[in-house]
């Protein structure tokens, strides 16, 4: 693997630090990976919606090149592929939130609902307006009602300029809402990989593919498609794409359109212009009428190469939406303004006061020998996860476990001498603020679930984890069979609750990621493998098997 990197934990800051440093309208959030306007502090009082958008770095120009007047007012970064934290999605709404309110545009990943949801009940409850559009334009995957849903891929960006154009106009927030989502309603998109890509921290590709062979309805993570197909001319590829949209959406000849052809990463722009004099020609050859058309790099998965095409339904109103001028630096035939020597920051709202002082006996040293015992063994098992992982998801798993691990066990000492419900309390901060993605937030609601267990029973800890466990499976929805971490969490409740101890807790986990190997999955990124995933255990189920080994191997029964 070759990247044009310095240190991989730093990649996403120091890309955002240059993208702000070209572009003097922008702004860095404090010490968040989040741009805003530069105006964000004048912006809060014209009255506007303002629009917050984000998800995993990788994607580049999105999120934070469509940042400035008549598009987004900040967008939030995670890591590579992985959703931004609760805290950081929070952090933004709080910078940009004026009364007009917060619109979140959300791709429809389980990590960033997540993230992007909890932010928004957390904002609501100090008394800020916000509404969130989930969007979900892949028409690969058709009803998805056996995966974890239509993924939300490049069409987001024109949701972007349609909710932007409405903002700037003035327009309240329910209104902004529902043009986004009626933007969401007519447009689907439909993607083909000819290679794969890279994740920095993984150091080798996602999958593979023959000399000849190409991904059909890919998503945007380096996950394979729902199809792989022989290598096909340019035009063939595009008849099938719009084929897919159109049947997808129900478009009838004389429908006017909009056309994004996005480049995934790798695509030369002569490729590019190819695939969209093609898909010119098939769109008014079928009878439907192209009003507006883009070529170019609009969101994409790191250096994959290929493409992707976005068709939205247009009417007057939509058209001079799309048409409205910005400031966004990678929307289309915008002029970029002499650099500033360093980028311009504003500084980060402080959150609220904590609640009051925890009091009680404290946790003491068993705890923090289990807690310890739990953090070296996600740290060893980083290589691994991170290869399993790759075989059926992103390949992030491993760095978001070892994250949170090392946050955690740098605070061992000082989390031991809390009370247990605030030390798991305090840990579930620990996990949401070290990772994104999916594994940061459900950890956090395992340790804030079971943390509110143990503040009324400081000594109900079998109570307290399956406290934890029935919260991660309200939020985050997966049920034993789904192949997920529930499929290990499920069965260590059981046996927690039937008082086996420690050591069976750990058997039942570890027999439920065996099972995960032989399981179809209904959940999670592996959903779109099918068939391709079974043979794989699931890593998330994996990883609670070897914590849960852990603790029981360090404390005994």
């Amino acid at each position: 693997m070759k990247k044009l990197v310095n240190d991989i934990p730093r990649i996403v800051p120091e890309a955002l630090s240059g993208l702000v440093a070209l572009n003097p309208n922008l702004a860095l959030l404090g010490g968040e990976t989040t741009v805003l306007r530069a105006d964000a502090e004048a912006f809060r009082t014209e009255g506007k919606v303002a629009l917050v958008t984000g998800g995993g770095a990788g994607h580049e120009p999105a999120h934070a090149g469509y940042v400035g007047r008549g598009m987004l007012t900040a967008a939030v970064s995670g890591d590579v592929f992985a959703s931004p934290g609760t805290d950081a999605v929070l952090t933004a709404i709080r910078a940009v939130a004026g009364p007009a309110g917060v619109l979140l545009i959300v791709k429809n990943y389980t990590g960033d609902r997540l993230n992007f949801g909890l932010a928004a009940e957390i904002a609501r409850s100090e008394g800020i307006a916000v509404e969130m559009v989930i969007v979900t334009d892949d028409a690969a995957l058709g009803a998805a009602e056996h995966t974890a849903g239509r993924r939300g891929i490049a069409g987001t960006v024109l949701v972007h300029k349609v909710a932007g154009a409405a903002a700037e106009a003035g327009l309240p927030l329910a209104e902004v809402k529902a043009l986004a989502e009626a933007a969401v309603e007519g447009m689907a998109t439909m993607g083909v990989a000819l290679t794969p890509c890279t994740v920095p921290a993984a150091g080798s590709p996602n999958f593979e593919l023959g000399e000849n062979e190409i991904e059909l309805g890919l998503g945007i993570h380096g996950e394979p498609g729902v199809e792989r197909v022989p290598l096909r001319p340019a035009r063939a590829l595009v008849e099938t794409l719009i084929d897919r949209i159109i049947a997808d959406r129900g478009f009838t000849p004389g429908t006017r359109l909009a056309l994004l052809v996005n480049n995934l990463g790798a695509t030369p722009p002569m490729e590019q212009a190819i695939v969209a004099r093609d898909a010119l020609q098939i769109l008014t050859a079928g009878g439907f009428e192209v009003v507006r058309a883009w070529c170019g790099t609009f969101l994409t998965a790191i250096e994959m190469a290929g493409v992707s095409l976005t068709l939205l339904r247009c009417d007057a109103g939509t058209e001079a939406a799309l048409d409205l001028p910005v400031e966004a630096p990678a929307w289309p035939r915008q002029a970029l303004i002499a650099a500033p020597s360093a980028p311009h920051r504003i500084a980060a709202p402080q959150a609220p006061e904590a609640g009051a002082k925890a009091e009680g006996e404290a946790a003491g040293p068993r705890f923090e020998a289990g807690l310890t015992a739990i953090c070296e063994a996600l740290l060893t098992a980083e290589p691994e996860l991170t290869r399993m992982d790759q075989a059926v998801g992103d390949g992030d798993i491993g760095r978001s476990l070892a994250a949170a691990a090392e946050a955690v066990r740098a605070e061992a000492g000082a989390l031991a001498a809390l009370p247990p419900g605030a030390a798991l309390a305090r840990c579930g901060a620990l996990v949401r603020r070290a990772i994104g993605g999916t594994s940061g937030p459900l950890y956090a609601i395992l340790c804030t679930a079971a943390a509110n267990t143990l503040e009324r029973r400081p000594d109900a800890w079998a109570e307290a984890f399956a406290a934890g466990v029935d919260a991660l499976t309200g939020l985050g929805g997966a049920r034993p069979g789904d192949r997920t971490m529930v499929d290990a969490l499920a069965p260590a409740r059981e046996a927690a609750l039937a008082g086996e101890g420690l050591p069976a807790v750990a058997r039942a986990a570890r027999e439920g990621a065996e099972r995960t190997a032989d399981m179809q999955a209904r959940l999670g990124r592996s959903s779109y493998l099918g068939d391709r995933a079974k043979g794989h255990k699931d890593p998330g189920a994996e990883a609670v098997a070897l914590w849960l080994e852990a603790l029981a191997a360090r404390l005994g029964g």
